[in-house]
């Protein structure tokens, strides 16, 4: 027996005291009706209504149990309610997580574009270096900034690509010559951002492509740490352009390499999150605002 089913139909009978006027009410035929307060009254092992030729009335018991269906559902529409509007409303917290490289750069700007237009919303973001240091599935948007996207069950949209380029500080560069060619940086100090020791860049420009081994004096995993290294003169780093576009602007760091392009260098930003239907607005209204976003931005490209 449905009891919650069977509680809305005997309020129902108890306001009216007809069968008839409950059934039309609820959508359904008097029989169930009918039905389904006899079992509510085998279920409960008490009479709530008396039934006489002349028509239906309350017994004590019933009207004790009236009471407190009414209260009870009461209740009961109060919470779904306000359940429904906070899936219609862009109100409470988006829980986001994004990789370091991506919430050092773009990610800051979409929250404060998007609270402009959702004020009821606030953040909780948590950053990581590769997306299985995320121990659980606890977020409701991820955002990945990698070569390749390893096979995930959520949608995943993807939103932009980028490039990386070469990069020195002007401190490093007043102590060496820049590379002209290539393999130039063989000669050089070399900052990898991998957790591998040895490595090999592509280059290629109009007329050839150039394989050149790197053997780095510094290797993170991390690119913010990769940075930070090349940003205190360390060595020539390979870094992704978008990380890098304000101290590039401002002279920190400069452009190495500039008529060679970087084999296999393109990296896609990708947006990840559930696809199940009872998505609340607020994930909803963000996922939209983000997708628009990087349409704008592609339009103006």
């Amino acid at each position: 027996m449905n009891q919650l089913a069977a509680m809305r139909m005997f309020a129902r009978v108890a306001e009216s005291l007809s069968f008839a006027a409950a059934a039309k009410q609820l959508g359904v035929s008097s029989a169930v009706v009918t039905r389904g307060i006899a079992v509510l009254e085998t279920h409960l092992n008490t009479r709530l209504l008396n039934r006489t030729t002349r028509g239906i009335s309350l017994t004590d018991a019933g009207q004790v149990y009236w009471q407190g269906c009414t209260e009870l559902l009461t209740q009961l529409d109060m919470l779904e309610a306000n359940v429904s509007s906070a899936t219609r409303e862009s109100v409470g917290v988006l829980k986001i997580a994004a990789p370091e490289c991506f919430a050092a750069t773009d990610l800051s700007d979409l929250l404060t574009a998007y609270r402009a237009a959702e004020p009821g919303v606030r953040f909780e973001l948590t950053v990581f270096e590769s997306m299985q240091d995320l121990g659980d599935n606890n977020h409701d948007v991820w955002f990945s900034a990698e070569r390749r996207l390893r096979d995930s069950s959520l949608v995943c949209r993807p939103l932009a690509q980028f490039r990386d380029v070469i990069v020195a500080s002007p401190a490093y560069l007043a102590q060496r010559d820049p590379p002209g060619i290539p393999k130039d940086l063989c000669d050089h100090d070399v900052l990898l951002a991998s957790d591998t020791l040895t490595r090999h860049w592509e280059f290629h420009d109009a007329h050839s492509s150039q394989r050149v081994d790197v053997r780095p004096i510094f290797s993170s995993s991390n690119l913010m740490a990769v940075k930070r290294a090349a940003l205190a003169g360390l060595g020539i780093a390979r870094l992704p352009r978008p990380l890098i576009e304000s101290q590039l602007h401002a002279g920190a760091l400069n452009l190495l390499l500039n008529g060679f392009d970087v084999k296999g260098d393109a990296r896609t930003v990708w947006m990840l999150y559930s696809g199940r239907h009872y998505m609340t607005q607020c994930v909803r209204s963000f996922v939209d605002f983000v997708v628009a976003h990087y349409r704008g931005l592609e339009s103006l490209s």
